[in-house]
């Protein structure tokens, strides 16, 4: 059997504005953008540049419940991982770009990590994995 994660749905405040925050500041690639009238939804998908992994799937929030979750989706843990082939070149576009980032570049037994926020305040790691880490024999950057 074969099967894989396709999407991780983020709750977004605004379709528009979070398109292009992840398209424009994070360089991302817009996958989808399709208008669903019977349920008054879009389908956004979003994806980092070259990836064939796993996509972001941009749900707007449409009740007040989902609302409160925008931009802390994982109580204030790092949410999501963004790992690259060249750290450094990453991390000073992205500061060229805007974004901010909430903890400075550090080496780690496992790899270069920094800690950036997305435009809703959600925690990302920015991260250039080790060859040796387990992760990075699934990595396409291998």
């Amino acid at each position: 059997m074969k099967q894989s994660i396709i999407h991780i749905a983020l709750v977004v405040k605004d379709y528009d504005e979070a398109i292009a925050f992840y398209t424009q500041k994070l360089n991302f690639e817009l996958i989808e953008d399709t208008y669903q009238p019977e349920q008054d939804k879009r389908r956004v998908v979003v994806s980092p540049p070259g990836s064939k992994g796993v996509t972001l799937l941009l749900a707007r929030a449409s009740k007040l419940e989902q609302e409160s979750f925008i931009g802390n989706q994982s109580g204030g843990r790092v949410f999501l991982f963004l790992n690259t082939d060249n750290f450094w070149r990453e991390y000073n576009e992205m500061i060229s770009r805007g974004i901010k980032f909430v903890r400075e570049p550090k080496k780690q037994e496992y790899g270069m990590v920094a800690v950036f926020e997305d435009l809703y305040g959600n925690l990302w790691d920015l991260l250039e994995l080790n060859r040796n880490h387990p992760m990075s024999e699934r990595s396409e950057y291998r």
